[in-house]
């Protein structure tokens, strides 16, 4: 038994006990890190070097690459470091920042997913005011809000969790310190004091999920009213990169913190954390080149560019 005021650093959960399988997992984790920089990157320097791309929407998915390349690098490069040298060991401070940071860019990017989708909303049914309500001075304070939200809702979880006198250990049974797994360490009748957060949670969760919907019904509504079929297709396109998008990242997060008790196991904790912390940052950019032509186009200007100067 131990109180938080005695606990120097915290034990992370292994993917498995032997060493190939570490190593295994280092590899892969590698693999799926460098997939995610590579495809964050391009589409961040595309966008940047493409003075086409420099629309709300492209902005937005700027922003949005930004944060998936901050989510994972806030997870995966400790866990890949424990993998290689077979050790469990991260330091209460580094346990801090990393809830600090991850769900400072996890609600920022939910966040900007619904604004997103307000921006496809604008775009498709009202065109003809689509500059004046998404010019770029109120693209910028959108982003700076949804910024300013995240980090606040972050801080405030983040001081309630670790303020919690945690009485049971320091094993934490997930690959990062994730604010659930710390809560099973707090005194049980500590927990209740972080009921208030789960519940502002869930209803900032819902209000932007209802806005994403309601959002998407109206735009579904709209294309079905354009006579061309080119215009049509035109029109999908640009969504439904955005709706896979937001369809993976909630579905991967309600299925990992939203599941029956009856059905959870480490394993499958530990599985279910990979798919929505490491899967989405590394399939956003892939999700987004193949269905959008603009920026495959732009892509492919800027690579012939780069080997025509060399």
């Amino acid at each position: 038994m131990a109180n938080s005021s005695s606990i120097t650093h915290f034990l992370l959960l292994p993917f498995s006990g032997t060493r190939q399988l570490q190593l295994l997992h280092f590899c892969l984790f590698l693999a799926i890190y460098l997939a995610a920089l590579l495809g964050n990157g391009l589409i961040i320097t595309t966008i940047a070097w493409d003075h086409h791309l420099h629309t709300p929407m492209y902005f937005f998915l700027l922003n949005l690459s930004f944060l998936d390349l901050g989510a994972i690098s806030t997870t995966v490069p400790k866990s890949m470091d424990n993998a290689l040298w077979d050790t469990r060991d991260i330091s209460y401070t580094g346990c801090v920042l990393q809830v600090l940071f991850y769900v400072f860019l996890i609600a920022t990017e939910y966040f900007l997913l619904t604004i997103m989708s307000y921006d496809r909303y604008v775009a498709i049914c009202r065109p003809l005011h689509y500059e004046t309500l998404l010019d770029s001075r109120v693209c910028v304070h959108m982003v700076a809000a949804v910024g300013a939200c995240g980090f606040l809702y972050a801080l405030l979880h983040t001081a309630n969790t670790f303020s919690l006198p945690l009485c049971q250990g320091n094993a934490l049974h997930q690959f990062f310190c994730e604010i659930p797994q710390i809560l099973k360490l707090s005194c049980s009748t500590s927990y209740l004091r972080e009921l208030w957060l789960i519940v502002l949670s869930a209803c900032l969760f819902f209000v932007c999920f209802v806005f994403i919907v309601v959002s998407y019904v109206q735009i579904f509504r709209a294309v079905l009213r354009i006579p061309s079929q080119q215009g049509r297709h035109k029109a999908f396109a640009t969504c439904l990169p955005h709706l896979a998008v937001v369809s993976l990242f909630v579905s991967t997060v309600i299925l990992a913190h939203l599941k029956s008790s009856s059905i959870s196991s480490p394993s499958l904790d530990l599985m279910l954390a990979v798919l929505y912390s490491v899967v989405p940052p590394a399939v956003n950019p892939l999700i987004y080149s193949l269905r959008n032509q603009e920026l495959k186009d732009a892509l492919r200007k800027m690579t012939t560019r780069c080997f025509q100067k060399q």
